[in-house]
């Protein structure tokens, strides 16, 4: 719970009175949520968390998992007892979420609710990126910020879709990339060069999970910018797709949820917390150095 928009400091856990599910409304018992960079970027910034219609007192998460066990009047699809995923800005981190239908999704069978937490944001977001730069088959494609909890699902939707890819990260987690089918390549002044030292005949799209340091390299690699996509920057000069998980197709998380199911992509966690150690996952996700996910369990 948020009393005042700030840092990993502000947080605190409250008791507040138990919410239900009114007509039209789902209830979740919500057992995991997943974070991501744009929760603490949001509340740290009273006019951003307005603009995404949050307010004093907030919430705090957007992607969970967990069980329904309330369905309100009208509500078709749902019973209590299903196993749900999906995106409630400022509800995730809390016992119960009371959510729109639309907002929740079922967690197939074989995908537990630690995964099922981690989709909301980063499947779809990673999804509409590539999307953007139409990879597929034939590409060589360079996937900025590729160990990060966005990247690992780019550079495994990537590969499945047949594309060769080229990740950016630090050496530390050259091994990670490796194990997801990336082949790593360290950020950072040069990049272009090194690059072109990996792929010789050149690169054909980008994207960048991080800002815009992968889509200027590609640029000078030859990549025209309409091959070349950005989910955390907006730079008029670079004149590249901006995309987000806003602009993921109809049925993406579903599409992933079952490639989890099916073994065909893993979900890198790279800590859970409880609850009760919410501002400590918060600082460990917002360091911007892990490998993977970070999920709060409740």
């Amino acid at each position: 719970m948020l009393e005042s928009f700030g840092g990993p400091e502000v947080l605190d856990l409250r008791q507040v009175e138990e919410p239900h599910a009114g007509p039209g409304r789902l209830r979740v018992r919500v057992t995991a949520a997943g974070l991501n960079p744009m929760d603490w970027i949001i509340t740290a910034n009273e006019q951003l968390a307005s603009a995404f219609g949050l307010s004093l007192p907030a919430g705090f998460g957007n992607d969970y998992a967990g069980v329904v066990d309330e369905v309100g009047d009208g509500v078709t699809g749902f019973a209590p007892g299903d196993r749900v995923y999906g995106g409630a800005l400022g509800r995730a981190v809390a016992d119960y979420a009371v959510i729109r239908p639309g907002e929740a999704h079922h967690t197939p069978d074989g995908v537990g609710d630690l995964t099922a937490s981690t989709l909301a944001v980063a499947a779809a977001t990673a999804e509409a990126a590539l999307a953007a730069i139409s990879a597929g088959p034939g590409d060589t494609v360079l996937i900025g910020g590729a160990a990060g909890g966005v990247g690992v699902f780019a550079v495994q939707l990537a590969r499945l879709a047949g594309a060769r890819v080229i990740g950016t990260s630090s050496a530390a987690s050259f091994d990670f990339l490796r194990s997801l089918g990336a082949e790593p390549v360290a950020y950072g002044e040069g990049l272009a060069g090194r690059v072109r030292a990996l792929a010789p005949d050149g690169i054909t799209a980008a994207t960048d999970m991080f800002g815009t340091e992968t889509a200027y390299a590609a640029l000078e690699l030859g990549v025209p910018a309409e091959r070349i996509s950005t989910i955390a920057a907006r730079d008029p000069e670079l004149q590249a797709k901006a995309t987000g998980g806003r602009d993921a197709a109809p049925g993406t998380l579903e599409r992933v949820a079952d490639l989890i199911a099916a073994g065909q992509l893993t979900v890198p966690i790279a800590a859970t917390y409880p609850v009760e150690r919410i501002r400590d996952a918060v600082a460990f996700q917002a360091a911007r150095h892990v490998r993977g996910k970070v999920v709060v369990t409740l």
